[in-house]
This record gives C-alpha cells, structure tokens and sequence, in this order.
C-alpha cells in the first residue's frame, strides 16, 4: 500500500491542521493505511434515522444505501472529498472483505483478550459497541468455517453465544455512534501486521469459546 509509520502521523496530524472530523481522520487510516473499505452510515436521533426511512428497521446502524463505498488505498484528499458530501455520517466497515469478525460479548472478549496476549497468540484489532458486543478482527473467510472449526474443537453448543460475521454484514467503526446509544470504541487498536493481515480464526477460537463458554456459568 505504500504507507509507513509516518504516513499514519501526516493523516492525523494533517487532519488537525485541517480541521476535518474524528470520522474523516479514522477513514482515512482505515482505507489510506489498513487498506480498508469504508461505507458512510446512517445517525439516529430520537430512535429517528438519517436515512429517511420512518419504518426504518435498524436505525443508526446501517450503511446509506445512497452514499458510495470510500475504496481501500483511497488518499487523505480523496477520503475528505468523499466524506465531506455525507458530513454527520458514521463509520461502517464491509466485513468479508479485508476481514471478517468472531462476534462475543464485551465481558468474555475483554477476557479473552488478556488470555490471548500472554500466550503470545497473534490477535488482530478488537473493537467493542455500547450494546455489550466485542469484534474480533479475524481472516476473511471465518464466518462460513465457523460452525465447522467449533465442531472439531467440540464447541458446538448451539446455545455459545459466540458468532460469526462475513460478507454482507456491516459493523460500525470507532469512532462513530451506533443506534443511537454512543460510541464504539478500540480494546486493541489496529496496528500495520494485524490490521493488514488479520489472524486466522483457528488460532483465537478454542479461547474465545472456552471464555464464553465459562461466562454462562
């Protein structure tokens, strides 16, 4: 992609001289340097969505249908440009692309995450949403394999409240609000190795699924 440690620096500390939104400055590294895609999303007010629907079945949480994908690669004024005729618009990743996400609760993923650091297990970026969700940021591909590797790890206990997302879904990014009920947040920020090239989810799922496993207990 061509980005480097200062590239990543010129992003933010250009968007600050700039005065460009939280938002823009996240796109940007997520497309400039991750080499992510990322969609504008719909805001809600007052369980109101952004995109104009009344009936609208997942208000604030949903890509706009109208708005185009920022393409991964895409330059810091190429993203400004783009964001700037969706101003307001939260942060939504395609999943199934660059990665796909291992989705478990806040508690059990906090705890699996220290479990998996100090076995030294390679770990990708986990982000968590103020509905109680932790995203594992795993290998493209994940989602279909899932209920396969849980049964060869013989965790397919149908009531594990461990699931896969992959192509087709959507997730919000830091730092934007979803439905409504505030941020999303990083527990374990993307870095050049893991964001680029996210783990397999063979190496992080017989912990994920011992935690959530131990947290219906």
């Amino acid at each position: 992609m061509g980005f480097t440690i200062g590239g990543i620096r010129e992003i933010r500390s250009g968007s600050r001289r700039r005065g460009r939104s939280s938002e823009c400055t996240a796109v940007a590294e997520f497309a400039g340097l991750w080499g992510w895609d990322v969609a504008p999303g719909a805001r809600t007010a007052a369980g109101t969505c952004s995109c104009g629907l009344a009936d609208c079945p997942a208000p604030g949480a949903h890509p706009l249908d109208f708005a185009p994908v920022v393409p991964a690669g895409a330059t810091l004024g190429e993203v400004t440009r783009a964001w700037g005729e969706f101003p307001g618009a939260a942060v939504m990743l395609p999943v199934g692309r660059a990665f796909d996400i291992i989705e478990v609760a806040e508690p059990a993923g906090r705890r699996a995450l220290v479990r998996l650091e100090r076995m030294g297990l390679p770990v990708g970026p986990v982000a968590a949403t103020p509905d109680g969700r932790a995203h594992f940021f795993v290998a493209p591909g994940a989602a279909d394999e899932l209920p396969e590797l849980l049964y060869r790890m013989g965790w397919d206990d149908a009531a594990l409240d461990l699931h896969g997302l992959g192509a087709g879904a959507y997730i919000t990014a830091p730092p934007s609000d979803r439905a409504g009920l505030g941020p999303v947040h990083w527990l374990r920020s993307p870095a050049l190795d893991s964001a680029t090239k996210p783990p397999a989810a063979r190496l992080l799922l017989g912990t994920l699924a011992y935690v959530a496993h131990r947290s219906r207990a």
